[in-house]
């Protein structure tokens, strides 16, 4: 099953208002944000960098943390009147405007 950014954007909204009652603030949320995003990075740096496994680091998957950081960030969207689809198709028009030569002449990413 696919789903687009805006069915996504409804089906939270819809479960934040049924099962999980109302959002949290934005503040609040952009504090979980920033946890689920540190739980992504905590588990990147284990399968791809030095660190090595902990007991608690065991079962995480890294889909499941990528998709924690989606739902708040979908969540924050909601509720401050986002279009993530909108805003995702402008951002990709401003980096393909800014950046139409400037990767290709990096000399580093050669």
């Amino acid at each position: 099953m696919s789903l687009t950014i805006n069915q996504a954007q409804e089906q939270i909204d819809q479960w934040i208002k049924t099962v999980g009652v109302r959002y949290f603030n934005e503040l609040t949320n952009l504090g979980i944000l920033m946890e689920e995003v540190g739980e992504l990075s905590r588990l990147m740096v284990r399968i791809y960098g030095e660190q090595s496994f902990k007991e608690s680091d065991k079962g995480k998957e890294l889909a499941d943390e990528m998709a924690d950081v989606l739902w708040v960030l979908i969540c924050l969207a909601n509720q401050t009147g986002v279009n993530l689809t909108d805003a995702l198709q402008k951002n990709i028009e401003k980096k393909t405007a800014r950046d139409l030569t400037r990767h290709q002449e990096n000399e580093k990413l050669q």
